[in-house]
């Protein structure tokens, strides 16, 4: 099968991936003005990332390591501490700039480049668009923490897709007897 058939056939093209990663990352961006600036640098526990850790993590690893690989380079992270961006405006800019710094990058990738062989930093060789799926999983899971650390914190939360749960189960139409 050619490059072109693998892609029709995967469902991946270069448009639906920054499509979607569009979308992914608006779900996380409304998540960061949310964060009372005073617990910019709290964590829930020693040791772990604190909520602008997460957000530097965030644009960096996305910008230094996933974006350097989609153009062939090597990783270039250099972790998410506050000498990156300290305060909520300059972490806020930091996500910003990082984001649209990838998305030129990855503006750059056609379908075809999505097929091509990159090296992850663990030295093992992965197809493009698994490499960039694996970026938005990692994003997903950073984001699920920003939800849990924000309702520790007493922060009120958006839904992620429109409902809450509760909405959901509400509008839904019972078939059958959930006990």
């Amino acid at each position: 099968m050619s490059d072109a058939g693998t892609v029709a056939a995967s469902g991946q093209s270069a448009t639906a991936f920054r499509d979607y990663l569009a979308k992914v990352h608006e779900r996380t961006r409304r998540l960061i003005p949310l964060i009372p600036e005073q617990d910019l640098e709290w964590a829930p526990k020693p040791e772990w990332f604190t909520f602008g850790d997460l957000v530097r993590h965030l644009a960096g690893i996305e910008r230094w390591m996933y974006a350097e690989n989609a153009a062939g380079r090597p990783s270039r992270y250099a972790g998410c501490g506050r000498d990156l961006a300290d305060g909520a405006a300059a972490v806020i800019a930091y996500y910003d700039r990082l984001h649209a710094e990838s998305m030129a990058i990855f503006e750059t990738l056609d379908d075809a480049a999505l097929q091509t062989k990159v090296m992850t930093p663990a030295g093992v060789p992965i197809t493009l668009w698994k490499w960039l799926r694996a970026m938005l999983e990692h994003e997903a899971h950073h984001r699920g923490q920003l939800y849990l650390m924000l309702a520790l914190r007493g922060v009120p939360t958006p839904p992620i897709y429109g409902l809450t749960a509760e909405e959901v189960q509400a509008r839904s139409v019972m078939t059958h007897d959930p006990a």
